[in-house]
């Protein structure tokens, strides 16, 4: 408590931290992983250092909660780093959790999943925090409700802010269809309705028939749950549908296409040119 009490009273600086007294955030949502990124992050550090100081906050058995840093971290151990700068606030639990959040969203790629998880764990604190107000404290977002304030804050709109996190619900298979591209965001967040039994089911229905629904499919499939009349055979039926559609289109993945064309392309840009490239090429391969 001693400890805690002076570093109130201290004005923020950077200390030096061994790395094994650094624990990560409870039920971290953002993933660190060893990707091109992170050797990217690695090579910066190993050049110019870690620019950025770690935030953390103390614990009780004489380490420190990480709030931001889990990448950085992840990077310094990687390359041999014993020790690494940090600055320590004393916060309480949801004043953790805010700012964790909101250090994380800065990121440049965060995958649905990831904010879906930091909104709900934002939306959760802000909750409790309210509803533990002192008698006379004065609130200056004062008839705002925790959604509302989570959307100004990060650029969404409340019912955007709803969506994400609403597909929390969704089973983790659903879930990494959503973050891979391969099935929508808005469909998801109807899917997310179901129970999650029928969510297994309807993850087997589509694995079967190769392909996702569409917005209007994943409604009608959300109503035939809520009447309580929604089988297999109609999952199965429903998604036929769509492949049947789908028989006569080529499809490539954006991911699939960015090798060869610039980072900075959009999808039209990048369908644009290929249209381009094969009227140019036409008389090469085909008979005109």
């Amino acid at each position: 408590m001693e400890e805690k009490k002076k570093l109130q009273k201290q004005d923020e600086r950077v200390v030096e931290i061994e790395l094994e007294r650094l624990r990560g955030f409870v039920n971290h949502p953002f993933k660190v992983q060893a990707d091109s990124q992170m050797i990217e992050l690695q090579e910066s550090i190993k050049k110019y250092g870690i620019l950025n100081p770690l935030i953390v906050r103390p614990r009780q058995d004489g380490t420190y909660e990480i709030i931001s840093g889990h990448r950085r971290k992840f990077a310094a151990e990687k390359i041999g780093y014993r020790k690494v700068p940090v600055i320590i606030r004393v916060l309480k639990d949801d004043e953790a959790v805010v700012s964790m959040v909101d250090s994380n969203l800065q990121r440049e790629m965060i995958s649905p999943s990831e904010k879906a998880f930091a909104y709900k764990m934002k939306y959760e604190a802000i909750k409790r925090k309210a509803g533990r107000r002192k008698c006379g404290q004065v609130d200056h977002n004062l008839g705002k409700k925790s959604i509302e304030l989570i959307g100004e804050e990060c650029g969404d709109s409340p019912k955007q802010v709803q969506r994400y996190i609403k597909i929390t619900e969704l089973i983790p298979e659903m879930l990494e269809k959503v973050d891979d591209g391969s099935m929508g965001f808005t469909p998801a967040v109807q899917l997310s309705f179901l129970k999650k039994k029928e969510q297994k089911e309807m993850l087997d229905a589509m694995e079967f028939a190769q392909c996702t629904p569409s917005l209007s499919q994943a409604l009608r499939i959300k109503k035939m749950s809520e009447d309580g009349n929604l089988t297999v055979r109609d999952m199965e039926d429903i998604l036929s549908e769509i492949k049947q559609k789908e028989i006569d289109r080529v499809v490539f993945k954006t991911e699939q296409l960015h090798r060869f064309f610039p980072v900075s392309y959009t999808a039209e840009q990048m369908r644009r040119e290929i249209l381009e490239m094969l009227k140019l090429n036409m008389n090469k391969y085909w008979d005109e």
